[in-house]
């Protein structure tokens, strides 16, 4: 089967499409459920430390397991078979089965965004450890752009792992070519310290500068997790690409939308999507770099 798989890339691109449908439906528990753990977290602390009646907190557990998943209109609970990636939302019509509520169809394009991403990655990787890896990272800033979008939050239970996990790999360097996604071991710290240094230069600066925060600390530690990945050089071209690309679309929305300026707009969806290109085909835009102004 490992021998198939390495020499078909749409055989193992197609598997990695599949099985990352499974992945996006987990996600979307992931971007829903996480931060709700998050402030029902925050309140029982807050709560504890001001001695004051708070908000009510539901009981009983809630993970990213428990409880099984409800609709958030009439509250029934979703059976296996309508909670089958993309194609449940298909013969259910886009509705509850019980209520007939309008299920958004942000849930099938998350699985499909994840599925696409994945397959991509097992082309341009092919069949191996690398696949694997970027796969799982891809999967990670999935869930870590859609909290940010809309919460401005970026978990440090997701993103601090993913920094240690980036180092880690580092390890394994050697035992890849030139051209892979693991770098080495001094690369990986000092892209770390460079991400996260990066963003917080810029931070101060624009407080020192206007009395305001103009990003969170999870933006650096994203951009940390991106350097501990790729590497140092993979950092300017993250940040360039997503500063970039954000300013466009701020722009955009503020012109074309109306939308008042003082609204914060999260910055790690551009981020991870930077990062994701970049660990595609960094070295290709820096060639092209190169060759176009040097």
């Amino acid at each position: 089967m490992a021998e198939i798989l390495s020499q078909s890339p749409e055989v193992f691109a197609a598997i990695a499409f599949a099985f990352a449908l499974l992945i996006g439906s987990f996600l979307n528990v992931v971007i829903y459920r996480l931060p709700m753990m998050m402030h029902r977290e925050w309140r029982e602390q807050c709560d504890e430390l001001q001695s004051t009646e708070g908000p009510e907190i539901p009981d009983g557990p809630f993970n990213l397991v428990l409880p099984r998943s409800r609709c958030p209109s009439c509250g029934k609970q979703i059976r296996s078979w309508q909670n089958i990636p993309v194609l449940s939302y298909i013969l259910l019509g886009g509705q509850c089965a019980n209520c007939k509520q309008n299920i958004s169809t942000r849930y099938p394009l998350i699985e499909l965004l994840t599925a696409v991403l994945a397959a991509a990655c097992a082309w341009r990787f092919g069949f191996g450890w690398e696949a694997l890896m970027a796969i799982g990272l891809t999967c990670t800033l999935v869930a870590i752009s859609m909290i940010d979008y809309d919460h401005q939050l970026i978990p440090d239970s997701i993103v601090i792992p993913l920094v240690w996990i980036g180092l880690a790999m580092s390890v394994f360097h050697p035992l890849t070519g030139a051209d892979a996604l693991f770098v080495s071991p001094v690369d990986s710290i000092i892209g770390a310290m460079a991400g996260y240094l990066s963003l917080w230069s810029v931070y101060k600066l624009f407080k020192m500068a206007t009395g305001k925060e103009g990003m969170g600390y999870g933006d650096f530690k994203l951009l940390a997790a991106l350097g501990a990945w790729l590497g140092l050089e993979a950092v300017p071209i993250i940040v360039l690409m997503s500063a970039v690309v954000g300013a466009i679309v701020g722009i955009g929305l503020i012109v074309f939308r109306g939308r008042d300026r003082a609204l914060p707009i999260p910055f790690g969806p551009y981020l991870a999507a930077a990062g994701w290109i970049t660990m595609l085909y960094g070295d290709t835009i820096k060639n092209a770099y190169l060759d176009t102004f040097l």
